[in-house]
């Protein structure tokens, strides 16, 4: 049974980083054919990769904020302490963070 549960981990995974490849390749090649550039395979597939390990790494600190706070589920404040290294990515989170508590009070 756990050989189940793996292999189907392993599918969800090659999904999730299938459904990002195209996606980047789409928007790469929108880009390109409205500025005259090309853009390789290897490009795209390169460019995957790297968006694929920083949404692991990303993924990995949200759960340890939420960790640390003794909690098992991430929530926006998580979301905001990630891009406290950031300014504007920082105070771009921080509205955001400030529109939906003010959503959740109506």
């Amino acid at each position: 049974m756990a050989g189940l549960q793996v292999d189907d981990a392993q599918q969800k995974e090659e999904n999730l980083k299938a459904a990002l490849w195209y996606n980047i390749g789409q928007t790469v090649d929108a880009v390109t054919l409205s500025q005259d550039l090309n853009a390789t395979p290897h490009f795209i597939g390169g460019l995957s990769e790297m968006c694929w390990a920083q949404i692991e790494t990303i993924a990995q600190d949200l759960e340890a904020f939420a960790k640390h706070a003794g909690r098992t589920t991430i929530n926006v404040d998580d979301v905001v302490l990630l891009g406290r290294r950031n300014e504007g990515l920082a105070a771009v989170l921080q509205a955001e963070r400030k529109a939906v508590r003010e959503r959740d009070k109506v």
